[in-house]
């Protein structure tokens, strides 16, 4: 692993401020002052940061069930309640695939930045699942479009999986199942079709489920998630 890499894990600091660490000469590895934040160490070396040792953290994988008005970032400049503070960890935990503040529901907080990247890169596809309430009842010309792929401004979506599961009116229920993560992509599909959302809510990532957890609440995930989570990361 890359000493700046290394000393992010450990939660010393960020990547930036890591490097910046490291180039300024504060940094020792096996005795040796390194500036080189390429630097490749592994849990054979010794690291100190001015004196002091450090190791990475341990992973920690946890998942939450979002309230509406929580952001679902580690950092907020205007003050607004964050994800990471629902989990009691002194880990560097960021989410995995961000949920706007309006939107509720399954949120994946981890320090594994390899995991975290392949299950968000657009390249491995990971699916996630939402229940929308949306604005009338899609029109099967309205489904359809969205399970070929709708064109939004910033291009053609993936095609999605779409079902409505609950009675036709006013207001109906659907469940779609997508594989990006464009911002704001799930209403702004649903708003191309004329039937914009009115809550949205992620209930899977991948193959976890947001299940019995209420809003608010927050779980480790389990060893056989964690590992078909990895599965599906690697086979996507």
């Amino acid at each position: 692993m890359r000493l700046a890499k290394y000393l992010a894990h450990a939660g010393v600091a960020s990547r930036r401020h890591a490097e910046r660490l490291i180039t300024g000469g504060r940094v020792k590895v096996d005795g040796r002052v390194v500036v080189d934040p390429a630097c490749d160490v592994d849990d054979q070396n010794e690291v100190l940061v001015d004196g002091d040792p450090v190791a990475p953290e341990p992973l920690e994988y946890h998942v939450v069930n979002k309230p509406a008005g929580v952001v679902s970032t580690a950092h907020d400049p205007e003050g607004r309640p964050k994800v990471t503070e629902m989990v009691d960890s002194g880990a560097r935990l960021y989410p995995v695939g961000r949920l706007d503040v309006d939107s509720t529901g399954l949120v994946l907080l981890t320090n594994d930045g390899g995991l975290a990247n392949r299950l968000m890169h657009p390249r491995y596809e990971v699916p996630r699942t939402y229940r929308a309430r949306v604005a009338g009842t899609p029109s099967k010309r309205a489904l359809q479009a969205l399970r070929r792929g709708v064109e939004l401004d910033d291009g053609r979506t993936l095609p999605a999986q779409v079902s409505l599961v609950g009675p036709p009116g006013p207001e109906s229920v659907v469940e779609i199942t997508i594989r990006e993560g464009r911002n704001r992509i799930v209403r702004r599909m649903f708003e191309s079709v004329g039937n914009p959302v009115r809550t949205l809510e992620r209930i899977a990532f991948g193959p976890v489920h947001l299940g019995r957890l209420r809003p608010g609440d927050v779980r480790r995930l389990r060893p056989p998630e964690l590992e078909a989570l990895r599965q599906a990361a690697d086979s996507s």
